[in-house]
């Protein structure tokens, strides 16, 4: 029986539930009966129904059960993939459905224990629907919201092949392998703290994340889900290897920025993901729209302006955009989100005290200053009006002190 919950919807985000067992549909409308005012929640028995549904309406998010009879979760939000790539989708699942759900992993933006917390599915509906219309082009959304895997740099991914076919090989070598690489890092992060793995905690580090799943799991996300993929693009305008190099260095700076301004845990280790995933939006652009990339390049050379402006000005989007609206929708923290959507735009951040994504934007800037002739278009500049705002303008001496340090090690060592 299709039911949706509503009164006048016109400007409300619509939520489908999925879910074969009524008391569960029931629980649902009781639990979010608080949210009739900014959504519509709309609720189907099965597979058949759901689908149904969205052929005559378009849902922001979709949330399914997986065991049901007939077509399952992973069976129906595979479809919805392929029909409907705009639309979030959400999987609740428990311990039990690991093997069926390996098949959804690179189909699932987030995966929900059962039961759910009350307050954790509100804050996640309201963050995913956000999420969701943040997105102005519906081209680009589509693009962003059906993306399974990220590519990974070739000699990486080779490496990572090879290490888990080899039968010595240790957690250690592969979480070592996995941290290197920014398309591996986000899936398995996550991943690893998803609900699927049942971990409850969160996990910053990728080897750590490693050595939580194990072997097994590694290798069955490897080759049996396939989320990581090689990376084939060939652009001569955009250089993977100087991505890759670039972003590793980000990280490994903004971490170091955050200790020397904190010792708060959480805020170091999301300045160093965040940092190191902060320009996973370009990888996004490139390897789906290899052709528009280089046009934005060349604009941005040609114009001699920042290359998110030329972004903006091809995409309607930057990647900045495009690499939060991914990551959110994968379920990061709110600090990495924003610091990947904001580290080129503080004046816009409401923040006044110091973030991850303060941390990015300085490393990031203090890169380009070390590395000119990786500059596409424009110098990026340090947004000092912002730094006065909150107090922290004569910090930036200590700061590139910090980095310029490490960058000359980095060099030294490489010669």
């Amino acid at each position: 029986m299709i039911i949706c919950q509503v009164v006048n919807v016109m400007d409300k985000r619509r939520i489908l539930f999925v879910d074969d067992e009524p008391n569960i549909l029931d629980g649902l409308r009781r639990m979010l009966r608080s949210m009739r005012k900014e959504f519509e929640l709309c609720f189907a028995e099965n597979a058949k129904e759901a689908l149904e549904m969205m052929e005559k309406e378009e849902f922001d998010v979709v949330v399914s059960d997986m065991r049901m009879p007939g077509m399952d979760g992973a069976e129906l939000l595979t479809e919805i993939q392929k029909r409907y790539p705009h639309s979030i989708r959400i999987m609740l699942t428990g311990q039990a459905d690991e093997e069926s759900t390996l098949r959804t992993i690179g189909v699932v933006h987030q995966f929900l224990a059962k039961p759910c917390d009350p307050e954790k599915l509100k804050n996640i509906l309201l963050r995913a629907s956000a999420l969701h219309r943040l997105m102005i082009d519906g081209t680009l959304k589509d693009i962003v919201s059906s993306i399974d895997t990220l590519p990974s740099l070739p000699s990486m991914y080779i490496k990572l092949q090879e290490k888990i076919k080899d039968p010595e090989a240790s957690l250690d070598d592969i979480g070592e392998i996995i941290s290197k690489d920014i398309a591996m890092t986000a899936k398995i992060l996550q991943l690893v703290n998803s609900a699927f793995f049942g971990l409850y905690q969160t996990v910053e580090s990728p080897a750590r994340a490693v050595k939580l799943l194990g072997l097994d799991t590694i290798k069955a996300l490897v080759l049996v889900s396939h989320i990581f993929s090689e990376s084939k693009i060939s652009s001569d305008f955009f250089s993977a290897q100087t991505l890759w190099t670039h972003s590793m260095t980000v990280g490994t700076l903004s971490k170091k920025i955050a200790e020397s301004e904190t010792d708060e845990k959480g805020t170091i280790n999301n300045s160093y993901i965040a940092g190191l995933l902060h320009d996973i939006g370009k990888l996004i652009l490139v390897s789906k729209m290899e052709l528009f990339y280089t046009d934005a390049v060349l604009l941005a050379r040609q114009e001699h302006i920042p290359l998110r402006q030329a972004e903006k000005t091809i995409f309607k989007a930057t990647h900045c955009d495009m690499g939060a609206f991914l990551i959110g929708l994968w379920g990061f923290p709110s600090d990495i989100v924003e610091a990947i959507g904001f580290h080129h735009q503080l004046g816009e951040y409401p923040a006044d005290t110091f973030s991850p994504a303060l941390a990015v934007h300085i490393a990031n800037v203090m890169y380009y200053q070390f590395h000119q002739d990786e500059t596409i278009g424009s110098m990026p500049e340090f947004n000092e009006e912002y730094l006065q705002k909150i107090g922290m303008g004569e910090k930036l001496e200590k700061w590139q002190g910090l980095c310029f340090a490490y960058m000359e090690q980095q060099k030294n060592e490489e010669v």
